[in-house]
């Protein structure tokens, strides 16, 4: 058999690899400043020691104390003429000797103690002559019994001299009674329930918030929709003039009607009657069955019930927003033992008030560039090229330099430049130059991948959101609404509906196509594709994402409190920086228990819903 030739090149390749690896690791560790000499200090051990210690004995229970003290005379210095006759102490009981019974400043005497408890400890300290009230702590020394209820231990006297007598004193502290919950673990568990109610509302808010964004985020739901150019620009205009007259009518309703809602009485009856008078309202101006060529007048009569309908389906949000406003506190002030409801009634009245208005605009928009966009379609359908491509020109000029101009606004009001010709004029009129450019190219009835170029704008959109840490959001927020949990429960679900949102429509892009296929087969519209096609084949990762982000959010509520968002982050950085770490070793207890409890809690949803 014919031998194998080597291969040099190949292993040239494999060695200057290797040494660039080498070489990669080595500026690695010096870019990270290895140094094991300083894990080699005694100094570093015994901080490292004293550390563990406390971390594994956290601040848990307490005992009530009974204290024994008990003190030794000594001279410092010692006596020109010699010690006094009078040194002897009491032998009967617990009591602690010192040997030598005077020396200089800086000498080493020794302490024992005798008859004590066993197992117990207690600091050690030098009381002086001259302020008995306020001894000196002789460094970190702290006295432990044995079995037998006995110490021995040395230590430096300290500079303070004095012809009087002085002591050395011992504290004993015994337990008493039986145990109950420290301060420190009570505080822990407020701060923790906290913690989890403020993961919760984050994770449903962002739930919420991301499942209609991952729609819009997913190629393969976006990738079909294509419009012409005439119903692309009237879509974007009808939205951007609904949004504002709708913002606008909508304000102007909450101030006239302002004076009728805080009147509970009434607001209540707003809240229950006008749903019902709408309803009826809107069945008879859209009937079930399509009329052929109805009266003018009649469609003018039911466009204006419509309206009136809209109108006073916002004056009744806003009258539910004042009822709750209103019954809230009087429930707190009423029934203190459930108060938690009135204010969560007078809390969320608070939060439909300030929706309300940004629902109805995103309503009318979505509503005026929906229609527009269909009577785009239907000219560009119906009219001749010359026409449409005459139209189109228009229009996507005038798109062109909306879009670019807002953009420009935005720009001003962020970096105040001053200049509206820089900053709203030439970008209004790079826009509608590009909207021109952009029909001259096209042919007039040709569609354009409206979808595909909104898939980008969003994934791009999150992808950047998402590169924000939540701890910036969190302080973002914190200077916005104050300290507390509000914020960090706002900065946890503003970074919830970005990563959800990701992980939602990825898990959409992944879907089978064959039920798609299956029920557009059925001539079934986008929506009902989505409903009976898309939704069964993407619930059970839905929910185990969901679980395990709310999961997510409770551990990272331990970071935001550290810039003021409430939860147990803040006790815990609270207590890291006075060195309290039994303290801060309750608070990992408590943030490792959830954590874990959370895990079983998912893995059994999950087992039974996925």
């Amino acid at each position: 058999m014919q031998e194998k030739k080597p291969n040099v090149w190949k292993s040239v390749t494999l060695g200057v690899a290797v040494l660039l690896g080498v070489l990669v690791y080595a500026y690695g560790a010096e870019v990270t400043r290895v140094n094991l000499s300083e894990l080699q200090s005694e100094r570093r051990q015994e901080s490292l020691v004293r550390v563990l210690r406390a971390i594994f004995r956290p601040d848990l229970i307490e005992y009530d104390q009974v204290l024994e003290p008990r003190v030794a005379p000594i001279y410092v210095p010692c006596p020109a003429g010699g010690l006094p006759g009078d040194m002897s102490v009491s032998q009967d009981g617990s009591h602690i000797t010192v040997t030598p019974a005077c020396g200089a400043p800086g000498d080493v005497v020794h302490v024992q103690g005798f008859n004590f408890a066993p197992n117990v400890e207690g600091p050690l300290r030098f009381v002086p002559g001259s302020d008995p009230e306020n001894p000196v702590a002789l460094g970190q020394l702290i006295a432990n019994t044995d079995a037998q209820g006995n110490f021995s231990m040395d230590f430096t006297l300290p500079n303070r001299e004095s012809e009087d007598v002085q002591y050395i004193r011992v504290t004993m502290r015994q337990n008493e009674g039986l145990p109950y919950f420290t301060q420190n673990a009570r505080d822990t568990w407020d701060r923790i329930v906290e913690t989890v109610f403020m993961a919760l509302l984050a994770t449903t808010i962002g739930t919420i918030l991301a499942i209609p964004i991952s729609f819009t985020a997913a190629r393969n739901l976006m990738r079909p929709v294509r419009s012409p150019i005439a119903s692309i620009a009237l879509n974007i205009l009808g939205w951007a003039a609904g949004i504002y007259l709708a913002y606008q009518l909508t304000l102007w309703i909450g101030d006239f009607t302002r004076s009728y809602v805080t009147v509970l009485p009434l607001a209540l009856a707003s809240a229950v009657l006008i749903p019902i008078i709408a309803n009826l309202a809107i069945r008879w101006a859209i009937p079930v069955e399509d009329e052929v060529n109805p009266p003018l007048a009649l469609r003018v009569t039911r466009g204006a019930v419509i309206f009136a309908v809209i109108v006073l389906g916002i004056y009744a949000f806003y009258a539910l927003a004042g009822a709750m406003s209103s019954l809230g506190p009087q429930l707190a002030a009423r029934f203190s033992g459930v108060a938690f409801l009135g204010n969560f009634l007078f809390r969320m009245g608070q939060i439909l008030t300030l929706l309300v208005p940004t629902i109805a605009a995103l309503l009318g928009g979505g509503a005026l560039g929906g229609m527009l966009a269909r009577i785009g379609q239907q000219a560009t359908e119906r009219l001749p090229n010359g026409a449409v491509k005459t139209m189109n020109l228009v229009l996507g000029g005038l798109v062109g330099a909306v879009i670019f101009g807002l953009l420009g606004s935005a720009a001003e009001w962020l970096y105040q430049i001053g200049n509206p010709v820089s900053t709203l004029w030439i970008p209004a009129a790079v826009g509608a130059a590009g909207g021109v450019l952009l029909a001259l190219l096209t042919q007039p009835k040709d569609t354009l991948p409206v979808g595909t170029a909104l898939y980008f704008v969003i994934r791009t959109i999150l992808n950047a959101l998402r590169s924000i840490e939540a701890l910036v959001m969190a302080i973002v927020f914190v200077i916005a609404v104050g300290i507390g949990p509000f914020a960090g429960m706002m900065a946890l679900a503003l970074h919830t509906v970005v990563s959800l949102a990701k992980l939602y429509s990825e898990q959409v892009e992944s879907i089978a196509d064959g039920p798609m296929e299956a029920v557009q087969a059925t001539g079934a519209n986008r929506l009902q594709t989505i409903i009976y096609a898309v939704v069964p084949q993407i619930i059970p990762p839905y929910i185990a994402y969901t679980l395990y982000r709310w999961d997510i959010n409770v551990r990272m509520s331990t970071i935001i409190g550290f810039v003021g968002g409430g939860g147990i982050g803040f006790l815990l950085q609270q207590n890291i920086n006075l060195l309290n770490y039994r303290g801060a070793s309750t608070q990992m207890v408590a943030i490792a228990i959830v954590v874990a409890t959370l895990d079983y809690i998912s893995s059994v949803v999950r087992e039974r819903y996925t």
